[in-house]
């Protein structure tokens, strides 16, 4: 491990509790927990179900530890406000969507990230997520 910047990790979800709960596994699962900024985007910011570009763009910047950021997001709206906010430029510079499945694809997402891994392989292997056979 360097001491380089990590890239940080976002869980975008329609629920704050999703966005946590997924947020502190895949922290825990990641090799005596995780060292990269992993942080949770959930709900609207007053804890109802929903999405919230403000909420998703405050979480990206305190991700943002100067490697990139990655984003994660559940379905439907969330994806859609991310990729807007991507569109606009209101997300840290370089910051990607990686479509994986949400807890999964954190999971993997971490581990790269913690293992110091460039936007680009995070990303690769949060998707790679989508192979992963359960039969």
């Amino acid at each position: 491990m360097t001491d380089q910047p990590l890239v940080g990790v976002v869980l975008v979800s329609h629920s704050r509790e999703v966005a946590e709960s997924v947020a502190r596994l895949a922290t825990r699962l990641a090799a005596g927990g995780a060292t990269t900024s992993v942080v949770a985007a959930g709900g609207t910011p007053d804890g109802g179900l929903g999405t919230s570009a403000e909420l998703i763009t405050a979480c990206a910047a305190r991700a943002d530890r100067g490697a990139g950021v990655v984003l994660l997001a559940d379905l439907g709206s969330a994806v859609l406000t991310v990729r807007t906010l991507l569109a606009e430029e209101e997300l840290p510079t370089g910051a990607r969507l990686a479509d994986a499945p949400f807890v999964e694809g954190a999971v993997a997402a971490v581990v790269a990230a913690s293992a110091g891994a460039d936007p680009a392989a995070v990303v690769a292997a949060a998707e790679e997520a989508y192979t992963y056979r359960k039969l």
